[in-house]
């Protein structure tokens, strides 16, 4: 049995203390497929809208994005580097531990990180974060712990809709205390 599902509002409010968004690569940046070259050369496909997201979470509310993932491959190495990934993790079998190394680094809480996974290898971080979510093709396990099951498949704009909810709770967070 899952944890118990957040509302809308609960959601909100974890949203809005989002500091660094952290996710995993395949099943979540891409779609879980590989495509092979004719010479073995692999190759992924990631989502531009993804990359947008990532992008407007950086300049329009200042939050940072991170990978941590189980991947040690140039063809996401260089895909960090063009959305300009702030934490990145390659080669990361203990994410967990990852996870604490990052917290300590930065100064920052748990409830400060929002982290999007897809599998069983995702699990223990996405119950320690302020606000965890899967993308809607994500395996049950992912998807019983999430706080927030996102709409998009993996590699088809998951991040992005959570990028997009992460804004949405920051400038609802804002008009509140401008209100005051």
């Amino acid at each position: 049995m899952g944890k118990k599902k957040l509302s809308k509002k609960d959601i909100l409010k974890r949203a809005s203390k989002i500091k660094l968004l952290i996710v995993d690569v395949d099943g979540v940046l891409t779609d879980t497929g590989v495509y092979y070259s004719a010479n073995g050369e692999e190759m992924k496909r990631f989502s531009i809208r993804d990359g947008m997201g990532i992008e407007r979470l950086r300049i329009l509310v200042n939050v940072e994005t991170g990978i941590i993932t189980r991947e040690n491959t140039e063809i996401v190495s260089s895909r960090a580097k063009k959305l300009k990934i702030t934490e990145l993790h390659l080669g990361s079998f203990e994410k967990e531990k990852t996870l604490e190394e990052i917290l300590i680094k930065r100064n920052i809480s748990h409830s400060e990180i929002a982290f999007m996974g897809d599998d069983t290898n995702d699990i223990e971080i996405m119950k320690k974060v302020g606000l965890s979510a899967c993308p809607s093709d994500a395996t049950t396990f992912a998807k019983e712990a999430a706080d927030v099951i996102v709409k998009n498949k993996g590699g088809n704009g998951a991040v992005r809709e959570l990028a997009e909810l992460i804004i949405e709770a920051k400038k609802i967070g804002r008009k509140k205390y401008d209100a005051s």
